[in-house]
């Protein structure tokens, strides 16, 4: 056997101990969801019943949960994106000496431990009188992934080339307009990249809404998931397995449906005459 061949053997074997890292936990969620019986173990459901998704979807255990998270998410993201394009557009079309100092600022900003700052914040959010509110919670985490939404924003915004601006100017189209009509379709790839990062992030985020929301009704799924972990460390495997199930759909669809945008590229061919 040739080196080349033991080393080909060998980065091969750590792919698949990498792949088993992820395949096993993805694999013991789905036999464990259709186990009345399941346990911390790997096996196969004897026999196979869905009575667990049976339990799960309930108004109070599910659907109001996933509500909560897709209102909650649903208009941060959106309210990211806005902003986010807002602030990139000045950063890559006008160039100046506080721009770098600025953008070092921001990615500063997205190392700051999140449990650093929700004391002040948690008495911020009681002054205003903002606590145990869902647009409340949203404008925090809003305002928790705008940092790195402004940095990867604008990098794709720089891949846009002005000219054709300059173009929309020219035809009497003011810089929000161009902005939204000529620059946003054009780094529709990159947009996309924000959408699902920024929802991604929020969807899953339990520390937060934890916090800062009071009332049973109002929580979202990523706390209500807590539920299933009861007391002297007894735990309902089969059905924290179905609700985790149905808790990954909308982030998965999210995906789905979005993500062919990532293969279009920048639709740049044409626009740019010679």
């Amino acid at each position: 056997m040739t080196r080349a061949t033991r080393h080909r053997l060998a980065v091969d074997a750590a792919l698949l101990a990498v792949a088993a890292a992820f395949v096993l936990p993805l694999a013991w969620l789905v036999l464990a969801s259709l186990d009345a019986d399941a346990g911390l173990r790997v096996a196969s459901p004897s026999p196979v019943t869905l009575d667990n998704f049976s339990a799960v979807l309930d108004p109070e255990i599910t659907y109001r949960p996933m509500l909560n998270s897709l209102l909650l998410c649903g208009g941060a993201t959106a309210l990211t994106i806005v902003c986010a394009a807002l602030a990139a557009y000045p950063l890559s079309r006008f160039p100046s000496r506080l721009n770098r100092p600025y953008l070092l600022t921001v990615l500063f900003a997205t190392s700051l431990p999140i449990t650093a700052i929700m004391v002040p914040v948690y008495g911020l959010f009681v002054q205003v009188d903002l606590i145990d509110t869902l647009h409340g919670t949203a404008l925090f985490l809003a305002a928790s992934q705008l940092p790195f939404a402004i940095w990867l924003m604008k990098n794709f915004m720089d891949g846009v080339p002005t000219v054709l601006e300059e173009a929309a100017w020219t035809d009497g189209a003011s810089a929000l307009q161009t902005l939204i009509r000529v620059v946003l379709p054009l780094m529709s790839p990159g947009v996309t990249v924000v959408i699902i990062y920024s929802f991604l992030m929020m969807w899953g985020n339990f520390f937060v809404p934890f916090m800062l929301l009071l009332t049973p009704e109002q929580l979202p799924a990523s706390v209500s998931i807590f539920t299933f972990f009861g007391n002297h460390g007894a735990v309902v495997y089969g059905q924290l397995a179905a609700f985790s199930i149905l808790y990954s759909t909308p982030v998965v669809l999210l995906y789905v449906l979005i993500a062919g945008r990532l293969g279009d590229g920048f639709a740049l061919g044409g626009g740019v005459k010679g």
